[in-house]
């Protein structure tokens, strides 16, 4: 077997067990956060059907994943450290392991789901099938290559100690780089159409409590994803073993990028609410002062004199965030229609 990186496959195999055991615990917390946020918001029973649907999937996938490596390192240190010659090593360096075939094969099924709920959110945003058909024709390259990764593993007999032997190489580059365009592609698409929005929205405090807050949402999932994706082809292709602890880690990330959105959407809109329903208190506050007279006394600068302050007319103008108004309408502008507004909840994104 020939030695293709300085990172021994049994070291590998420890480091990327246990980053990925970190980075699973921290899904898990967040996945319980999800579903407090899907449970507690009054949203459609069909879309919280669908997102904790989703929400369990990738956390099922990430479950079984995460056991399957214990086990798999347990095997290759413990069990099986003296059954092949070259020892952990050579044990760990064997692709047509049933337990190396089953990860590859959770993997692939964690991505089509993480890339399936990005396609689905571009298509809530746009509200257009034309926008999703390239996104959705990458989707199906991923389940293309993501079946003959798994297929050409479980198949491999010559040079089966050598992922990147002709045979499995180019079907694994080709699943993470249809992998990385899906995700980049559709993360742009995404981040252009709320910023097309809000770029429209004018003097309208809610553009910055709202809008952007979820720009940085959609761009930071749709970044760490992607950059992930991007360290693990670039090990893959140097040839480097580092690959494997990235590509372990990759999977609860899937799950964090998921959870993450709802979860920071979910506290944005939170705050956006808590600050105009101040506002609206104050108004009102000011609108029943307004009624009468108001008077008072400056004990420091007027110790001895009585001022009265009298209010003849209070305009109070009340914005709603709902409405789009038409460049003939006297009203303030809008972010979008109502429907649009709607789909800035964190089911739908």
């Amino acid at each position: 077997m020939a030695q293709t990186s300085n990172i021994p496959l049994d070291t590998a195999s420890v480091i990327s067990t246990v980053l990925e055991g970190m980075l699973y615990g921290f899904s898990l917390l967040m996945f319980i956060g999800t579903l407090w946020v899907l449970f507690q918001r009054n949203i459609s029973r069909a879309a919280n059907r669908r997102m904790v649907t989703v929400a369990c999937s990738l956390l099922l996938f990430s479950t079984a994943h995460v056991i399957i490596d214990i086990i798999r390192t347990e095997e290759g240190l413990v069990q099986q450290r003296s059954t092949f010659l070259g020892g952990p090593t050579a044990f760990f360096s064997d692709v047509s392991q049933w337990s190396f075939v089953y990860k590859n094969l959770l993997y692939t099924l964690q991505t089509l789901v993480g890339d399936g709920v990005v396609i689905y959110r571009c298509y809530v945003v746009w509200q257009s099938w034309y926008i999703i058909i390239i996104p959705c024709i990458l989707w199906c390259s991923v389940a293309a290559t993501g079946a003959g990764c798994v297929y050409s593993i479980s198949q491999a007999t010559v040079d089966k100690e050598n992922i990147f032997a002709p045979g499995t190489g180019p079907w694994i580059t080709s699943f993470l780089v249809a992998t990385l365009c899906a995700n980049l592609l559709t993360t742009s698409l995404l981040a252009y159409r709320i910023w097309s929005i809000g770029r429209r929205v004018t003097n309208v405090a809610l553009a910055t409590s709202l809008m952007w807050p979820i720009l940085r949402v959609i761009l930071d999932a749709g970044v760490l994803y992607s950059f992930s994706l991007l360290a693990a082809l670039s090990c893959f292709i140097a040839k480097n073993h580092g690959h494997y602890i990235v590509l372990d880690m990759i999977m609860p990330i899937i799950s964090i990028t998921f959870y993450m959105v709802i979860i920071r959407i979910a506290i944005t809109k939170n705050l956006s609410q808590a600050s105009e329903d101040h506002s609206r208190s104050l108004s009102n506050y000011l609108a029943r002062r307004s009624r009468g007279r108001i008077s008072y006394v400056d004990p420091q600068q007027h110790p001895m004199r009585r001022m009265e302050v009298h209010i003849t007319q209070l305009t109070e103008h009340e914005f709603d965030p709902g409405k789009l108004c038409s460049s003939n309408d006297n009203n303030p502008p809008g972010m979008s229609s109502p429907n649009f507004v709607a789909k800035f909840d964190p089911v739908a994104i």
